[in-house]
């Protein structure tokens, strides 16, 4: 493969990572937090709150898809930074996803697609890398992408057991942001807006990486140890938490939620709309003559760089 087309993965990867960065911190056991949450209620005001968030979850829990509009934006400083938006259809339980992918991250590399579409079926990422790329792949232009696989070729114990916790989590799914959003300290209601011509009620909630680590699910395949390695390494990094902003219309479902993480270089944000709950997400996975496996190649790229240093 061309060292063109190696940058071409490299952005597609990085979109991969901001999307599993995100949203791999928001796996809190959301069912458990929405029952708890008005029992937990500091104040009348707080209370009131949590019972629209908690039904709201229960609803978009229900619904399991939703169209989908996603503006991700991350520093100009930061390693693969801009802007990158997305498009289509999502299911949650289980997780599907059928995007296209456009922005800025792809426009580094002159020979980038000016969009990717990702399909996401039984844990399994796919990504049309276009004609260019097909060019290079002996006509394939869909790259595959088990994270599980990634994670075991590491080696790292934590990072297998984290990303295999978290495959369930690693979309936006509107009601896990609700769980996680339940589960902030400083929960409040910040009063309405029109959101797409809608009435929609706007809620807000921050939690710190401690926080964040307590109440995700999918870390606790970690040990204690591992978590708090995890913790430190993030903290060290410069990022200090995060906050979660959604809107509610008067069905009781999410039309919008920013999603917001300080770093040393910036912020990182996602913003998403969503649209008709329960719409059908008929994702197929695309066929296997025009897929190449991207750990496949990687692992002969490896075998013969060894061959290569014997002879």
């Amino acid at each position: 493969m061309t060292m063109s087309a190696w940058r071409r993965v490299g952005v597609s990867l990085t979109a991969v990572a901001v999307i599993a960065a995100v949203a791999g911190c928001q796996g809190g056991n959301g069912e458990k937090k929405a029952a708890d949450a008005p029992q937990k209620a500091e104040t009348q005001s707080r209370d009131a709150v949590t019972q629209v968030l908690t039904a709201a979850f229960k609803k978009t829990s229900a619904a399991k898809s939703a169209k989908v509009r996603m503006t991700m934006s991350m520093p100009a400083t930061m390693d693969g930074g801009g802007t990158m938006e997305m498009s289509g259809v999502m299911g949650w339980d289980p997780t599907v996803m059928d995007m296209t992918m456009k922005g800025s991250m792809f426009k580094a590399d002159p020979d980038a697609p000016e969009q990717i579409r990702m399909v996401w079926l039984n844990d399994v990422m796919f990504m049309d890398m276009g004609p260019k790329m097909a060019k290079n792949m002996d006509g394939k232009r869909w790259m595959k992408l088990d994270l599980g696989a990634a994670a075991e070729a590491s080696g790292n114990k934590a990072m297998q057991k984290q990303m295999t916790g978290s495959l369930e989590s690693m979309n936006q799914d509107p009601a896990k942001q609700l769980a996680m959003l339940l589960d902030s300290p400083n929960l409040k209601h910040l009063g309405s807006e029109k959101i797409d011509g809608v009435e929609a009620q706007h809620y807000k909630g921050t939690l710190t990486l401690d926080e964040m680590v307590a109440s995700n699910e999918s870390l606790k395949a970690l040990t204690a140890q591992e978590r708090k390695d995890l913790l430190a390494n993030m903290k060290k990094s410069g990022i200090k938490g995060y906050d979660t902003e959604v809107w509610v219309n008067e069905d009781d479902y999410p039309v919008k939620m920013d999603v917001g993480m300080d770093s040393p270089e910036g912020k990182v944000k996602i913003v998403a709309n969503y649209s008709d709950y329960g719409a059908k997400a008929a994702v197929k996975a695309p066929p296997a003559a025009d897929t190449f496996d991207l750990m496949e190649m990687l692992k002969e790229l490896s075998e013969g760089l060894k061959d290569a240093d014997k002879v």
